[in-house]
């Protein structure tokens, strides 16, 4: 059975299904990020029960704290967390690449400061792919570079021919036959950059395809003219796979252009900040306007916390500082993503989907 198989498309939006060693996957789909092996507020049980199908975790922290040696007790990441649905690693490179972490940045790799430690050491292509195989992850991600948002054209084209070189690295370093490999496409904001980088990317044979370096201070036109730059490029036997974007504007626009996979720490990151998802647009719960609201987070949701507690008492947790306020809104937001996604997927098949 190959990796991944289109089921039916509405235009360009897709609706597929990923399958790996722990489960078949849906397409579209986002995965919540949890980077240090858990979601944030949330136990794994109540993860799955949000129609969460699949995790994202970084495999560069995981390496240095709890250590790879601790994780291989358990005999892998899946069952350290005990999460036994599908699970992608991220290699890291976005955050060995921040201000926090990098020393310096070489063809060899990165040099990065050890947060935990104070150390300093050298993180390669290669490393990048022997933590991932070590850990067991579904999916594996190459180590890519990074161009923030804004930076020249130089740069972004060393970080394009440095991407490349780094993925034929991590192929021929990738051992683990029960994992997929996704090769990752930078270019800024840059048409011909995205394209030959995308080019290149698929070239090397990988299972996926990911679209790095955007959501990340770009305008949103601008990042959806990147992504139609490489999505046409990419074979329709492959998944696509958007990194680091998660509203739901742009999860459904990305889906109408084409794209199949998501990750991102936005639905979890606004809920702590007590912002809840609605179908009538985003509320900040610590409003006064909430303090007297007997009304659900959502009337349409169908999620526990919508079913059991009003605006108004969610509203007196967040105020109060109360951590099931942060908890709550964590569900219901992940629940309300995953809701609309399986939606789209629904209306895709059914040919019903719209722009």
């Amino acid at each position: 059975m190959p990796n991944f198989t289109l089921k039916a498309n509405a235009q360009a939006a897709r609706a597929g299904e990923l399958h790996t060693g722990h489960g078949t996957v849906k397409t579209p789909f986002l995965m919540p990020v949890a980077t240090k092996g858990s979601v944030k507020l949330l136990s794994n049980e109540e993860v799955e029960s949000t129609g969460t199908q699949c995790l994202i975790s970084n495999a560069f922290i995981l390496s240095m704290k709890p250590g790879l040696y601790v994780i291989e007790k358990h005999k892998g990441l899946h069952n350290f967390m005990e999460w036994k649905r599908p699970l992608f690693t991220d290699s890291g490179g976005f955050q060995v690449l921040s201000k926090e972490f990098c020393l310096g940045l070489s063809d060899e790799g990165v040099r990065f400061r050890n947060p935990f430690t104070g150390k300093s050491s050298v993180f390669s292509p290669e490393h990048s792919i022997e933590i991932q195989n070590r850990l067991g992850s579904d999916v594996a991600m190459c180590l890519d570079d990074v161009p923030h948002a804004g930076e020249g054209a130089e740069r972004v084209r060393d970080a394009v021919k440095r991407t490349i070189e780094w993925a034929k690295r991590c192929k021929e370093a990738h051992s683990n036959k029960k994992q997929m490999l996704f090769g990752i496409a930078q270019g800024g904001i840059n048409k011909e950059l995205r394209e030959e980088c995308t080019k290149k990317i698929i070239e090397l044979g990988f299972d996926g395809v990911a679209l790095g370096g955007l959501s990340i201070g770009e305008t949103k036109g601008k990042m959806f003219d990147a992504i139609g730059s490489s999505i046409g490029i990419i074979p329709q036997d492959k998944p696509r796979y958007l990194m680091g974007v998660g509203s739901l504007e742009e999860m459904l626009k990305a889906i109408s252009l084409g794209v199949d996979c998501f990750d991102s720490c936005f639905a979890t990151r606004t809920a702590r900040h007590g912002r809840a998802f609605t179908s009538k647009g985003n509320i900040n719960i610590d409003s006064a306007v909430h303090r007297l609201d007997l009304s659900p987070l959502d009337e349409g949701c169908g999620c526990f916390v919508c079913k059991k507690y009003s605006r108004s008492y969610i509203h007196h947790l967040f105020r109060t500082k109360e951590e099931n306020a942060g908890k709550y809104l964590t569900y219901h937001n992940i629940f309300f993503v995953q809701n609309v996604l399986a939606k789209a997927r629904k209306q895709i098949v059914e040919g019903t989907f719209r722009d």
